[in-house]
């Protein structure tokens, strides 16, 4: 079964297009077409239904994608594990991140790893917590830093760092400056809240029930799926919000937002660096896991 192929398949099914396919891995859609033609033609099988511009898996499609993944996977690590052997780094990686992780964590370690091992390529996927996991368990991340503790008995997790949660307001707002709040001044603010699946609603949620509270007691106006979108929202006058301190550090010192804690709330968190049980790791993956817990001394083992 040709590689090529595999990998031309495994990218037009995660795209959902031919012609996006092909734009990634710089070929031409028919290119890519007779690719896959040739690989249904050996396979004997239908693998992607064709619906106008787009295209999705069949179920056989779906049963071949994973294998695919796990060749092509299987293909990149000997090829790092000879480059190991020769006494250099190189091959990509697919890192996942939730979106704080994701946006205001990992770029700066991927930029020092690369520094490090400059012949290697990186590609962060970022999404939310529940999504990041899915990745992993699937294979097309092999680790990822998230912020919520993974729940799948598939996947291991070790604690990196903790992560603490702030009430975010518009700089003007007339709790700024303030050092603290009480859980029934949020009450009767409009609130923006992160979308279900996300490491800080999840996080929210948990704090709020071990307050004797529930989110339906809170003035909640809109839910979003992005941290930068609820910053967006709390400068724009919309309502205040509850989210990563790390997220706002810079717009707090440029006294774009601001931000106060809840005396009678504990709202913290850990952020996680997951990875597949049972998946063999690549050589690339491990050095990248390593160098991570190495930049964060206050991590503790999972």
């Amino acid at each position: 079964m040709d590689l090529r192929r595999l990998e031309i398949f495994a990218k037009v099914a995660e795209l959902g297009s031919f012609s996006r396919a092909a734009e990634a891995l710089f070929l031409t859609q028919p290119t890519v077409s007779e690719h896959i033609r040739a690989l249904e033609d050996e396979l004997g099988v239908q693998l992607l239904d064709r619906l106008g511009r787009g295209t999705t898996t069949t179920r056989a499609g779906d049963l071949m994608l994973g294998y695919a993944r796990r060749m092509l996977a299987l293909s990149r690590e000997a090829r790092q594990a000879l480059d190991q052997f020769q006494g250099r780094l190189s091959g990509q990686l697919v890192v996942g991140g939730s979106t704080i992780p994701g946006e205001y964590l990992l770029p700066a370690l991927i930029g020092q790893f690369k520094a490090k091992y400059p012949d290697i390529s990186i590609s962060l996927l970022i999404g939310d917590s529940r999504q990041v996991m899915t990745w992993v368990e699937d294979g097309r991340a092999e680790v990822a830093v998230v912020g919520a503790r993974p729940g799948p008995r598939t996947l291991i997790s070790r604690e990196l760092m903790p992560d603490e949660l702030v009430v975010v307001l518009p700089a003007d707002h007339p709790w700024a400056g303030r050092k603290s709040v009480t859980l029934a001044d949020v009450r009767r603010e409009p609130m923006i809240v992160r979308e279900q699946g996300s490491g800080s609603r999840e996080a929210l949620e948990h704090a709020l029930g071990e307050a004797n509270a529930d989110l339906t007691a809170f003035r909640v106006v809109g839910e979003m799926g992005s941290t930068q979108a609820i910053k967006q929202a709390v400068r724009s006058g919309v309502g205040i919000a509850i989210i990563s301190k790390r997220a706002v550090e810079d717009e707090c010192r440029a006294r774009l937002l601001s931000s106060v804690k809840v005396k009678d709330l504990r709202v913290s968190r850990f952020f996680y660096l997951v990875t597949h049980r049972d998946r063999s790791r690549s050589p690339l993956a491990q050095a990248f896991v390593d160098f991570v817990e190495s930049q964060l001394p206050e991590r503790a083992s999972k």
